[in-house]
């Protein structure tokens, strides 16, 4: 049996929720995954994933899911800053808890900490954290206003937006509302499951530093320096917020500037297209003033009509030479024949001739002598 419970709390930018699953008999759960019941923040559903032998390490692991992500609308996003405490029934002090930042998407619905406490200090009775085969583990999420409004224009249409006048609030205040004391740093583990990677993504390589604003992908600070020495505003809307944030924020930027610069028009298939869409909308969530860029996402979207023209125009000009091809093969054809026919017609006329005279059906008579 399992004993849930939430506490909701709304300020002015922030919605948070404060959840606790107590999972008791412990020892009886023979499934490799097990999750908490569903628990809202605003209009985002969440889950708290736990693997109680470890995901395939000896420690147990504790992710924040997203609910039912099947369901939500293509190229959906959200960005929550969220920690992970297992709690000590016996010392309250010696809690372990984990927090971080991260942005959920398609690709990566889950994000957490394979390694939060070994196997064998967690089932040890008398170090207080699996206590008469009973865990306590508390989730802290909190998301900004603003990622709520996302999902509303997610959900009512799947091109790409331009994004709100409206003053833009700073997400990483986000990070504030958890008041989480003393942490002990952890990085997050990667996620659960790994799609395959994008087609437009370069191999994960070395990260360097941009601008002081964070380690990014090296493919892409090429491409980020020149948008940016366009447009400065990129960098200033992004100065006053977390570096976890704004790393995730020039990284999103430099995947959608980097399938920009190495698709062809001849590559905006329906894939390719879908990408680009979900790599907008995984965009639009860190508040750029995007004003400058849409226009060209928009073009390309619009290329998925001219390959389709074109491939319809490569299939016509084959048909045409095949076609063409048969017409010269058949002309030939009639001119053997109509040889063949004049030889035919000659033949006829010679046999015919000194035959007109003769009664085929006459008798052949004998001489009377």
């Amino acid at each position: 049996m399992e004993t849930l419970k939430g506490q909701k709390k709304v300020t002015d930018d922030l919605v948070s929720v404060d959840f606790s699953w107590k999972v008791e008999n412990f020892s009886k759960l023979n499934n490799f995954k097990h999750y908490s019941d569903i628990f809202s923040v605003g209009d985002y559903k969440w889950q708290i994933l736990l693997y109680p032998r470890g995901n395939n390490v000896d420690f147990l692991s504790v992710y924040l899911v997203v609910a039912e992500s099947s369901k939500l609308p293509p190229g959906w996003s959200r960005y929550a800053a969220f920690s992970l405490t297992l709690v000590n029934q016996l010392h309250p002090s010696n809690s372990k808890t984990l927090d971080t930042e991260h942005l959920f998407n398609k690709r990566v619905s889950d994000w957490g900490f394979p390694s939060l406490i070994p196997l064998n200090d967690f089932c040890n009775p008398s170090k207080g954290y699996l206590v008469d085969d009973m865990c306590i583990i508390r989730a802290k999420v909190a998301v900004h206003k603003a990622e709520i409004k996302i999902l509303e224009r997610q959900a009512s249409s799947s091109a790409p937006i331009k994004p709100s006048d409206k003053k833009r609030k700073e997400l990483e205040s986000v990070q504030a509302i958890l008041t989480i004391p003393d942490l002990t740093h952890v990085p997050p583990g990667p996620p659960i499951v790994k799609e395959p990677e994008d087609l437009s993504s370069p191999p994960l390589g070395k990260l360097e530093d941009f601008r002081g604003l964070g380690k990014i992908e090296k493919a892409f600070v090429p491409l980020l320096d020149e948008v940016c020495s366009w447009h400065p505003s990129l960098i200033e809307c992004q100065r006053k917020r977390s570096r976890m944030f704004t790393e995730w924020a020039f990284t999103a930027l430099g995947r959608l500037l980097h399938f920009m610069k190495t698709k062809k028009v001849e590559d905006m298939t329906d894939e390719a297209c879908e990408e680009l869409k979900l790599l907008w909308e995984e965009l639009e969530a860190f508040k750029f003033d995007l004003a400058w860029l849409e226009p060209s996402v928009q073009r390309a979207l619009s290329m998925k009509k001219i390959v389709e023209s074109s491939g319809k125009l490569k299939r016509l000009r084959k048909d045409v030479d095949a076609l063409q091809t048969q017409t010269k093969r058949l002309r030939a054809e009639l001119a053997v024949a109509e040889v063949n026919l004049e030889a035919a017609v000659r033949d006829l006329n010679k046999t015919q001739e000194g035959l007109d005279e003769i009664d085929i059906n006459g008798e052949l008579g004998y001489g009377r002598g």
